[in-house]
């Protein structure tokens, strides 16, 4: 991420690197195609050439380009990203976890935040097992993690155990019989420490997934924050038009397959 050091937060730099780093990660550049010169691109952006040469630089320390022999930009298009349906989440967020590999950043005991403690309805004196990982698929960082669990709960773990293991199989198997979740997905953008992480730039956008498990006493075992690349994962959900009339409407179909 060495490219985006000279890329100032709000600037003009800045705000073309994200216009072109979406539109390589979306697709919109076949692998190898050609990009516009450095003039074109700069009368489209509205900028100097040498900004422009500052975010090819940026762009190319990131592996989104590549320049051929005589010198020209070309696209280079990065693995395929994982697929998941909406609709069977977690069980498909659990197959990732072992097609994946994990690296500990963090592993504290503490009392959680308190928008944490609420939402898992624990007491906000209790303390939590915080646990920061990111996620790696073929050697790429894929997500952040942040999870709090409580602490009567995580003593049955240890932090090896979380650093090589799914926190759900550790779950499982510390005794927790898993009832249900409530799980939400949104957009935001990355901050310093999660741009270092999972080498992108400051202000990058991420995929946004917050999930909350509970027991079957209603009792909160695990407060998920997930961040992900939204080119390296993407979520996908099949509906169907149903009812009669002026009452059709769309519904997602249940169980259906994903395009793993």
């Amino acid at each position: 991420m060495s490219g985006t050091i000279g890329l100032a937060p709000g600037g003009k730099a800045r705000r073309v690197y994200l216009l072109l780093r979406d539109s390589l990660t979306a697709g919109a550049h076949a692998d190898g195609a050609a990009l516009p010169g450095e003039t074109r691109l700069a009368a489209e952006y509205g900028v100097s050439r040498a900004t422009v040469r500052k975010v090819l630089a940026a762009l190319e320390d990131e592996g989104l380009i590549k320049r051929d022999q005589t010198g020209a930009v070309r696209g280079h298009v990065a693995e395929a990203p994982l697929d998941a349906d909406f609709t069977k989440l977690i069980p498909q967020l659990e197959q990732i976890g072992h097609e994946t590999t994990a690296r500990l950043l963090s592993f504290t005991y503490d009392i959680a935040p308190p928008h944490v403690a609420e939402q898992m309805a624990i007491d906000p004196s209790e303390r939590c097992q915080t646990a920061i990982r990111v996620r790696y698929y073929k050697d790429r960082p894929m997500s952040y993690l942040t999870t709090y669990v409580p602490e009567r709960i995580a003593r049955n773990y240890t932090e090896t155990d979380l650093a090589s293991s799914p926190l759900y199989a550790l779950l499982e198997r510390s005794g927790v019989e898993v009832e249900s979740a409530h799980q939400s997905v949104s957009a935001t953008l990355a901050r310093a420490d999660v741009a270092e992480a999972l080498s992108v730039a400051t202000g990058a956008p991420l995929l946004s997934l917050r999930r909350i498990v509970r027991d079957r006493e209603g009792r909160g075992v695990e407060y998920l924050q997930a961040l992900y690349l939204p080119e390296t994962f993407r979520l996908e959900m099949t509906l169907n038009r149903v009812g009669q009339g002026e009452s059709r409407e769309w519904r997602p179909v249940m169980g259906a397959s994903g395009t793993e």
